[in-house]
């Protein structure tokens, strides 16, 4: 596993979108608008965010969310 991380919020509605682009931001664990989550920036990951490019953010996360 790797050390870094990213934060990706969903900013537009999946409606209307194909299955696989649902599927990949079901992937990602997001739910709604404005719903961010950390994932890890694994290929897997970088694959799904590249589908669902044109409704998500992705931004480096601040912190690896380890205490």
């Amino acid at each position: 596993m790797t050390d870094k991380s990213v934060r990706v919020t969903l900013i537009k509605s999946v409606y209307g979108q194909l299955a696989s682009i649902r599927g990949s931001v079901r992937g990602l664990g997001l739910r709604r608008i404005g719903h961010s989550v950390v994932v890890a920036d694994t290929p897997s990951n970088r694959g799904m965010m590249n589908a669902a490019s044109h409704m998500l953010k992705v931004e480096p996360a601040l912190g690896s969310g380890k205490v």
